[in-house]
């Protein structure tokens, strides 16, 4: 298993992302309060569940606050910037693709469908499918629904 980690870095909050690049998919994906990010790495890092994996690298946009990040991160994890123009709206799209509309929301046009939520976490997923040139799966429920965007 080879595990990478990708955020969406931000001032208040950030989209944190762990995928497994052996199997293109997502383990994890959040909106957290940037205050608690270190926490959350060290969290992935210690593998509580005690695999051996580690985690190969932390790819970042270079977004405003890109800088001040990869300066707090651990020294021991390789960091890849990646350029982050357009995630925001490509984020929205690459939520549909994932969780396609359902009701009445499918009548909408595409460009009038809003998410309702923090869609940081799906930043962070185009950000690491933009560096691994390949899109991942998201296996796991909608990050929006099930309170993990916090």
């Amino acid at each position: 298993m080879t595990r990478v980690v990708a955020m969406d870095p931000g001032r208040s909050k950030s989209g944190l992302l762990l995928a497994d690049t052996a199997t293109s998919t997502v383990l994890q994906g959040m909106v957290i309060p940037s205050a608690e990010v270190l926490d959350q790495l060290r969290v992935w890092m210690a593998d509580a569940q005690g695999d051996t994996a580690q985690i190969a690298e932390l790819v970042i946009g270079d977004g405003t606050s890109s800088m001040i990040w990869q300066q707090q991160l651990p020294a021991s994890l390789p960091i890849r910037v990646v350029d982050e123009t357009g995630t925001t709206l490509r984020a929205r799209e690459r939520y549909w693709q994932l969780w396609p509309a359902r009701g009445w929301k499918r009548l909408l046009p595409k460009g009038l469908r809003i998410p309702s939520g923090d869609l940081d976490a799906i930043a962070a997923l185009v950000i690491l499918e933009d560096y691994l040139d390949r899109p991942l799966q998201w296996p796991g429920p909608d990050p929006l629904r099930t309170g993990l965007s916090r």
